[in-house]
């Protein structure tokens, strides 16, 4: 892809075709905008047309020191004129905003890629903080790229200069400075962002000038070709799309969508009970401009009262909501185990991070699928969902919201880092297009002789809804053992052995009310499916296109319904020779599925904090077949690290 744009271009020479995709990265220094400019060159790209897909990396500490390699925040686009489902595996192009970002994110950019750095940020300090002993922009080291380094610091403050800015705040203009130069070198209109900078700035109209000044400027820059050698302009088509509404979206965005969308469905306001926790904030964030439709919010003390007071909203009758991450949800986990005992729907989001503890809170992992599945006190069974893609995040949040009120059970919905910060084009769905599940609460008495049984069961094995107040149907609720349909206090071994096992019997019966599994690429038998799950999806399912292009018998599967699971996975795992299952975690679901379906199932695990890469996940593909070169012992890596490199089985 990036030879398209390292070759030399003359002076007013016109925009070139593109290739068909095209990765960028932006970095630098936490401070540097990094996530802004990213977040608004996906805007000009969603704008172009062009199909897309983001990744936000930004470092963990709040503001760590200026220049230092552990705050170096990133911000990387693939976008092209065809299907995009991953964010890219190596960048064509590093725009690296001082010595730390190009270091911590130059072996990532592809052989003969195109390096932006800015020359005046390449100080012997910042060079000593970055620990490059000589200036990598003169000692050839980075040969085997292209290069092209100025002085991004002092062409932002001659362009500012007019405004009269201090010193400090006229650098902070080079984010847009840097913007510019990316929307000439891709031919975009700048008309949309110089809006928004209007439109953000508007109490302050000299930084809206300045930083306009800035955008304009490197845009000015790129199109008087002061530049010589590897940059080209080039214009990227539309990538096709059927027509309709389109945003882009991210996954935490489409969640808050969801959920609103499913409480509408069922007829239900919502109560959001959250707590602040990286990456788990957004939700709360979004969900707090959508009072219109019907949302409360409630930013509580902590975790436990977070989800305390979204108990206590379903038991009045709204649907009640709430969020988190690993560490929180660990917190939640009581009141978790009291919401299944209440038999009461609740939605709860697990954005899932690096663990375990504080771990890499703001990198992405599927760690906490144990703590889903298996991670309360007693058995305490409970309907779990995993959303794949920022996209697919809406359809998810309703779907947890339809199995919570039609079952009467707290749902937990996965997402995880890089879903919730990620951005995607979303085709907005038309509202008539999704079956309303309204609720029915219980006004009369349902028992025998003029008495009322709360927890009678309806076919479902759900047990009737029943709001606070209601004339004639004051019942006991709480967290002890009660007696089947009445729910008298009852911890008798005979109760508990049938309330047990009509709350597991309720839970296992969701799998009579989901899809069958389909098989998301190629054959429904064969030599090799590889099973995913969550965010997993993107790198998986090109991997498998690219692998069946060349001939190889393989296919994916990628499950929604983590538990219970679809009825017929089984059978279909089972009509393949070899299952592998790639994940971000040292190999939970490959365990649920050994454990329910008895298969053979391989791990490839990575727990780094990044996402897989359709390399990796190539490599392993090859690892199941014959004649793959550096497998001529046919062994399976068990994870990522273990794989061989990209030359043997590529040379």
């Amino acid at each position: 892809m990036a030879t398209a744009i390292l070759d030399d271009v003359m002076v007013g020479q016109p925009a070139q075709a593109a290739p068909e995709a095209m990765v960028v990265r932006f970095a630098g220094d936490s401070g540097d905008g990094m996530q802004l400019t990213g977040g608004q060159f996906t805007l000009s790209t969603a704008l172009a047309g062009n199909d897309l897909a983001t990744f936000p990396d930004f470092p963990a500490e709040i503001r760590a020191p200026q220049g230092t390699l552990f705050g170096v925040s990133a911000f990387q686009i693939n976008f092209g004129s065809t299907e995009i489902e991953t964010a890219g595996d190596a960048p064509d192009v590093l725009v690296a905003m001082n010595p730390a970002a190009l270091k911590t994110n130059v072996g990532a950019l592809k052989p003969g890629g195109l390096i932006i750095a800015d020359s005046g940020e390449f100080t012997r300090r910042n060079l000593e903080k970055a620990h490059y002993a000589v200036n990598p922009l003169e000692d050839g080291s980075l040969a085997k790229w292209q290069l092209l380094a100025f002085d991004i610091s002092k062409l932002t403050l001659d362009a500012v200069k007019p405004f009269g800015l201090g010193n400090k705040e006229a650098l902070r203009c080079k984010n847009m400075w840097t913007l510019g130069l990316a929307l000439w070198m891709f031919d975009r209109d700048r008309q949309p962002l110089i809006d928004w900078l209007n439109g953000k700035f508007a109490k302050n109209q000299v930084l809206a000038d300045a930083n306009v000044a800035a955008l304009n400027a490197g845009h000015a820059y790129g199109e008087t070709a002061e530049l010589s050698g590897p940059l080209r302009q080039m214009h990227m088509a539309p990538a096709k799309s059927e027509p309709g509404l389109y945003r882009t979206v991210t996954g935490a965005e489409a969640i808050s969508f969801g959920l609103v969308a499913g409480a509408q469905l069922a007829g239900l306001p919502m109560f959001f009970g959250g707590y602040p926790i990286t990456p788990a904030s957004a939700i709360l964030h979004n969900l707090v401009r959508l009072k219109e439709f019907g949302v409360t919010t409630f930013q509580a003390e902590d975790e436990i009262a977070a989800i305390g007071s979204a108990i206590g909203a379903s038991y009045a009758g709204h649907l009640g909501v709430t969020s988190s991450s690993g560490p929180g949800i660990a917190l939640k986990g009581e009141a978790m185990g009291l919401a299944v005992m209440t038999e009461l729907p609740l939605v709860i989001i697990n954005s899932q991070r690096g663990g375990p503890s504080t771990g890499l809170p703001t990198k992405t992992e599927q760690s906490d699928l144990y703590q889903a599945v298996y991670g309360r006190n007693g058995d305490t069974p409970m309907p779990v969902i995993s959303c794949r893609s920022p996209s697919d995040a809406f359809e998810c949040a309703i779907e947890a919201c339809r199995i919570a009120v039609q079952f009467m059970t707290p749902v937990i919905l996965l997402t995880d880092g890089y879903i919730a910060n990620a951005a995607e084009p979303w085709k907005v769905p038309d509202p008539a297009s999704f079956a309303p599940f309204p609720v029915s609460f219980l006004e009369a008495k349902n028992g025998p002789n003029d008495t009322l049984l709360p927890f009678a069961r309806d076919e479902k094995g759900a047990r009737p809804w029943i709001k606070p107040g209601t004339p004639g149907l004051m019942h006991r609720i709480g967290g002890i053992e009660k007696a089947p349909g009445t729910g008298n206090i009852d911890y008798s071994p005979e109760s508990h052995q049938a309330m047990t096992d009509a709350r597991k019997a309720k839970v296992d019966g969701v799998a009579q009310h989901i899809p069958h599994q389909d098989v998301a690429l190629g054959e429904t038998s064969g030599k090799l499916v590889v099973v995913g799950w969550g965010s997993t999806f993107g790198p998986i399912h090109q991997a498998v296109r690219r692998m069946r292009g060349k001939g190889f018998d393989v296919s994916h599967v990628h499950v929604r319904h983590i538990w219970p699971m679809p009825e017929n996975l089984g059978a279909l795992l089972k009509s393949y020779e070899h299952v592998l299952v790639p994940e971000m975690n040292t190999g939970q679901f490959k365990t649920v599925l050994r454990d329910q379906f008895l298969v053979d199932a391989k791990p490839l695990a990575k727990t780094s904090g990044q996402p897989f890469t359709i390399a990796e996940l190539e490599l392993a593909i090859g690892t199941f077949f014959d004649g793959i070169p550096g497998n001529e012992g046919g062994e399976v890596p068990a994870d990522a690290t273990q794989l061989p490199s990209i030359e043997a089985v590529n040379p």
